[in-house]
This record gives structure tokens, C-alpha cells and sequence, in this order.
């Protein structure tokens, strides 16, 4: 498993498909904007508190149904990745440490990399305006937020670093990890 956490327009969307072709097997990719766009209509709309709003200031809230789906969501990757799929999770962790404790018990008991995604917050405002489906402010208030708080094995910065970098990087972790376990040596990184 690799988890990525990072704000809004950080780049973790493209350092998934950059893994997805530079990684030696295959891997699954699971964004919660994927998980999101699933949600029924009404609890994308922000006008059921049962689901997600987004404030014109780029906040975010939830409502309890939107939890409850998102647990089931996060139970059901770790639930591919135990049937042998490696499997990449793109995420943003507002809550900080709050957000990443259900993650941890989720997967409790698999090999995870914890990959913290950074950006400044000017340029991935900028992407996210480029993009056109953001809200103004979001990636500007989530930069820094989705990071407080959070444990990482490895930590990358997407501001002047291209996708590709940043996924050799990471592959190229994996692979030392993969070997370190292979040789059955404790002392690797997240052990």
C-alpha cells in the first residue's frame, strides 16, 4: 500500500498514473475524488448535511453519511490490497492525525507507505484555478492543513518537481523496502 496525502491540486493525481507506469507490478488507484463522484448526487450538493460541502472560501465539511460511506470505502481498499492488490490511495487528510488513524486501523496489519505530497500553496492555487473545478481558496487553505499532525515515511514536494520525479522517488522507496523485507532486515523504514 502507498498512501498519498496532500492538499488540493498538490499533484497527487499524477504521481499515481506516474507509479502506475514506473512500478515493476501493477497497482490499483483509489482517489477519493473517485470515492466522492460516487456519492449520490444529493450528498455532493451541499445542501444535504448528511454529505460533503464546499465553502466559498475552499473549506470542506462532512456530514455523518459521508463518514459512514467513507469507512466502508476505506474497509473496501483495504480489503483489495489483503486479496494481494497493491493498491495507491490519493487522499487528502483534513483532519490531520484524526483523518490518518482511520487509515492506520483500516489497514492494520498491511505494508504501508505513508507519502506526505507538499506544494506551495500560490502554485497549487494555481493549478487548481487552471483547472477550473476547485473552489477559489481551496488548495490555498488545504496546503498546509492536510499535514499537521500527520507521520510520514517520506515526504515530497511537488512545487518545482515534476510528477515523474517525484514518483521515481517514491517507487524507488518502495523498492528498498521490498528488498529490506525480502532479506528480512526489521530496521527498514515503517517497521
Amino acid at each position: 500500500m502507498i498512501v498519498l496525502n496532500g492538499g488540493s491540486s498538490s499533484g497527487k493525481s499524477g504521481i499515481v498514473r506516474c507509479l502506475q507506469e514506473v512500478l515493476p507490478d501493477p497497482w490499483l488507484a483509489a482517489a477519493i475524488d473517485t470515492f466522492v463522484d460516487a456519492l449520490p448526487a444529493r450528498l455532493r450538493s451541499g445542501s444535504d448535511a448528511d454529505g460533503i460541502a464546499f465553502a466559498p472560501d475552499g473549506g470542506v465539511s462532512v456530514g455523518p453519511a459521508f463518514r459512514a460511506l467513507e469507512a466502508a470505502w476505506r474497509a473496501g481498499v483495504a480489503a483489495t490490497a489483503r486479496a494481494g492488490a497493491r493498491v495507491i490511495v490519493d487522499d487528502v487528510l483534513l483532519g490531520g492525525p484524526a483523518s490518518q488513524v482511520p487509515w492506520q486501523q483500516a489497514l492494520t496489519g498491511l505494508d504501508v507507505l505513508w507519502v506526505g505530497v507538499h506544494c506551495d500553496p500560490a502554485v497549487a492555487e494555481g493549478r487548481a484555478t487552471a483547472r477550473g473545478d476547485r473552489p477559489p481558496g481551496m488548495a490555498t487553505t488545504q496546503a498546509a492543513l492536510v499535514h499537521q499532525g500527520v507521520s510520514y515515511d517520506l515526504e515530497i514536494d511537488t512545487t518545482h518537481t515534476e510528477s515523474l520525479t517525484c514518483a521515481r522517488v517514491i517507487a524507488e522507496h518502495v523498492t528498498r523496502r521490498a528488498e529490506a523485507t525480502r532479506d528480512g532486515d526489521a530496521t527498514r523504514p515503517g517497521a
